[in-house]
């Protein structure tokens, strides 16, 4: 989701009884009559204990372990073996040299397409998805799952970086295609998954140890078997092309809402890159819906949610049964901190290209020590210097804040307003004591629709629990318990779109 693949070969589980019963020895020949006198009580020897038959519920809870033991291990072998027979194989590594060397953890290249085919006319017209395709790379993201299979480490490749093709034989022609300047999107379109493999393997020297490639019909059907993916947003999104309308507030989607909130670019002025981290945000939100469920335990809804994404994918023939099992186990260990998001540091926003137009410049060496990161398996947060303030999402002078003091320690909620105050929050200036005087945690209590600035509250308050509160209106509220020690210096992250930073998916997502 070479570098070296830690994969766990699962072998089909036979049948067995829960209680297998010993195999009977055979029984000895009779002697014939008159060849050996009968032994008397004293050379027969002790008689052997009589073997007691277990009680019933001893054998029920035999058979409950062997069920909880057989979830455990993952997804039922031969379930998920049904399911190779459904996806459409390509070969995105054929006759690849000089690839980068091998490193820790699994490596997928997750590429989004703009298929369209098995959607219905009704279907194309509610979620606006006329026209013909331009059957190019909608998105493109390196999805690392680390070598102990308890992060999953995600990373947006902006459809319009500049790049540079290396220069290959054409497959069709036999043709020599000297090194060129593209947008990384339009890789596909001149040479499938083989050229876009290529292409991002050069750019990041980041081996992809398997391609994943899927579609509009295949994202939408996976959300609905889900039943719908919860997203939250603090502002109206609104978007013409799309047909996206939703205001703030937090929303379950079905699959056609889905894809009309991950394809949205003209909500905002960030246009794609702005899509992007909505597609973050989105992807945190499946897989926290996923991992929290109980799907991933249930063989048979794994099976429905499984048969929905592979339907309507291609993927390289090494991902199978051991890839599908291998990732199944680690995401149920997951949580939403489990997983990070980040897109590749942008330099130039507006890189003139000729015979080709604007695109977007990567921040060499910033993307390097991203790249490094995920090539030696660490978490996405050791490629950035730790800054000395922490980045949010709303700038502290755009929060209105309400102190209370939660504790019997007097003048504490004067400090803690203060201290808010004069790190840029609008604090009323008038701090209250609380109706309860024994708090122990500091809680800020926000409503749902300013989940963003409860948040970046939330990141001056170490320590402190969100908790929403159905129309508490745009004030938040800090009550402030007995853990209080200090308010966190905390800045607005910068204008410029092309500024990366890594969030966890808790951070993003609703929960």
């Amino acid at each position: 989701m070479g570098l070296r693949c830690s994969r766990s070969h699962v072998r089909p589980t036979p049948e067995v009884s829960p209680l297998p019963t010993q195999p009977r020895s055979a029984a000895p020949a009779r002697p014939q009559r008159g060849t050996q006198p009968p032994r008397t009580p004293q050379q027969r020897g002790p008689r052997p204990p009589v073997r007691r038959k277990k009680p019933r519920w001893a054998m029920r809870a035999a058979t409950t372990l062997s069920v909880v033991v057989l979830a455990s291990a993952g997804i039922g072998h031969a379930v998920v073996t049904s399911l190779d027979a459904d996806i459409a194989r390509v070969d995105p590594f054929k006759d690849m040299k000089n690839r980068p060397r091998a490193g820790h953890g699994m490596n997928v290249l997750l590429v989004g397409t703009d298929g369209r085919d098995r959607i219905s006319a009704e279907e194309r017209r509610r979620y606006h998805l006329g026209g013909a395709p331009c059957h190019c790379t909608d998105t493109i993201m390196i999805v690392h799952i680390s070598e102990d299979r308890e992060r999953a480490s995600v990373v947006s490749l902006p459809r319009d970086s500049y790049a540079m093709t290396p220069a290959r034989v054409d497959a069709q022609t036999g043709r020599r295609i000297p090194a060129h300047p593209i947008k990384i999107n339009a890789a596909y379109a001149e040479g499938g998954p083989n050229l876009t493999v290529q292409t991002v393997e050069d750019m990041t020297h980041v081996k992809i140890d398997h391609y994943l490639e899927v579609d509009f019909t295949s994202f939408m059907r996976t959300v609905d078997v889900l039943g719908g993916v919860q997203i939250c947003t603090a502002t109206p999104l609104k978007d013409s092309y799309t047909g996206l309308d939703l205001p703030a507030g937090t929303h379950r989607l079905t699959g056609g809402q889905a894809l009309q909130y991950v394809r949205a670019r003209h909500v905002d002025g960030a246009s794609d890159l702005g899509r992007m981290k909505r597609q973050q945000r989105f992807l945190a939100a499946l897989v926290d819906r996923a991992t929290s469920s109980g799907i991933l335990l249930n063989p048979m809804k794994f099976r429905d949610v499984t048969r929905a994404v592979l339907g309507s994918v291609r993927a390289d023939k090494g991902f199978g049964t051991d890839e599908l099992l291998d990732l199944g186990r680690a995401m149920r260990n997951f949580s939403p901190s489990s997983s990070e998001f980040t897109t590749v540091p942008i330099g130039q926003m507006k890189f003139v290209v000729k015979g080709i137009g604007e695109t977007l410049k990567w921040d060499t060496a910033k993307a390097d020590r991203l790249f490094t990161s995920v090539r030696d398996d660490k978490p996405l947060a050791v490629a950035s210097a730790q800054p000395t303030t922490v980045a949010v999402e709303v700038a502290p002078q755009q929060i209105r804040v309400q102190v209370e003091n939660g504790t019997a320690t007097e003048g504490l909620g004067g400090r803690v307003d203060a201290a808010l105050a004069a790190t840029g929050f609008r604090t009323t200036r008038a701090p209250v004591n609380a109706d309860d005087r024994t708090l122990r945690r500091t809680v800020v209590a926000y409503d749902p629709g300013w989940d963003r600035s409860a948040k970046s509250l939330a990141a001056a308050l170490p320590g402190s629990e969100l908790k929403p509160v159905k129309g508490l209106g745009p004030t938040l509220k800090v009550i402030a318990g007995a853990d209080f020690k200090q308010v966190r210096q905390v800045h607005a992250e910068a204008a410029s779109p092309g500024s990366a930073g890594v969030m966890t998916g808790d951070q993003v997502s609703c929960s």
